[in-house]
C-alpha cells in the first residue's frame, strides 16, 4: 500500500483486487457527478421523472461502489481495514434507517428532516478515508480536501445552512474534486496499491 517501489511480482488476485478497488472509486465519482447534475437541474426534470426514485437508485449505486472500494482496499494495517468495514456496516444500517424513515422516499428525509443528511456521514467517512489514504500515500491533495469537505457539507446541510442552490453548488464541488482525484488515481501502475506484501499485518 502506498509505495511506488516494485517489491514482489503481482499475482492474478492482486491485479483483480486492485482493479475492483479502483472500479469502486470510478463508479463513486460517476454516481456523485450524476447526483450533482440532477440536483442542479431538478426543475427541468421535475414532472418528467421521479426525483425520489432517482435519488434512491443513485444512493444505492453509490453505496455499492463505495463498498467495492472498502472491501478491496489494500492497507498495511489489518485493524484499519476492519475498522473501515465496520464503518461501512454502520453506513448500511444508516441507509436502512433512511429508507424506513421516508417509507421508501429517501429524498424527502434528506430534504425535510435535520437528521437525514447526518445519516450519510458514515458513508462520507468511508469515502473520505479512501481519499485521505490515497492523499497520504501519493500526495493527492484533493483527497484530503474531500475527506474534510464531505462531512462538513453534510453537517451544514443538516443545520439548514445551505439554500437549494447552495447545496447544489456544494455537491458540484465535491463531484469535481472526486473526478480530479479519480483521474489522478486510476491510471497509476497497479503495483502502487499493493506495496510490500511482507509488511502487511493481520
Amino acid at each position: 500500500m502506498g509505495d511506488e517501489q516494485y517489491f514482489q511480482p503481482l499475482t492474478q488476485w492482486d491485479r483483480i483486487s486492485v482493479m475492483l478497488y479502483r472500479t469502486g472509486i470510478v463508479l463513486s465519482a460517476i454516481f456523485i457527478l450524476a447526483a450533482a447534475w440532477f440536483l442542479s437541474n431538478a426543475p427541468i426534470y421535475e414532472g418528467r421523472i421521479s426525483l425520489a426514485l432517482l435519488t434512491n437508485v443513485l444512493l444505492l449505486l453509490l453505496y455499492a461502489s463505495v463498498g467495492l472500494s472498502v472491501f478491496f482496499i489494500h492497507l498495511y494495517i489489518g485493524k484499519f481495514h476492519r475498522g473501515l468495514k465496520i464503518l461501512f456496516y454502520i453506513a448500511v444500517i444508516s441507509l436502512v434507517i433512511l429508507f424506513i424513515s421516508g417509507r421508501g422516499d429517501v429524498l424527502a428525509v434528506l430534504v425535510s428532516r435535520s437528521y437525514g443528511p447526518l445519516l450519510l456521514l458514515p458513508l462520507a467517512g468511508c469515502l473520505g478515508f479512501i481519499t485521505a489514504k490515497e492523499a497520504f500515500c501519493f500526495r493527492l491533495v484533493e483527497g484530503y480536501m474531500l475527506a474534510l469537505i464531505m462531512p462538513i457539507y453534510l453537517v451544514v446541510l443538516a443545520g439548514h445552512g445551505l439554500s437549494a442552490k447552495g447545496s447544489s453548488y456544494g455537491l458540484i464541488l465535491i463531484a469535481a474534486l472526486l473526478v480530479v482525484f479519480t483521474f489522478r488515481k486510476v491510471f497509476m501502475p497497479l503495483h502502487f496499491d499493493i506495496g510490500d506484501k511482507s509488511a502487511y499485518t493481520p
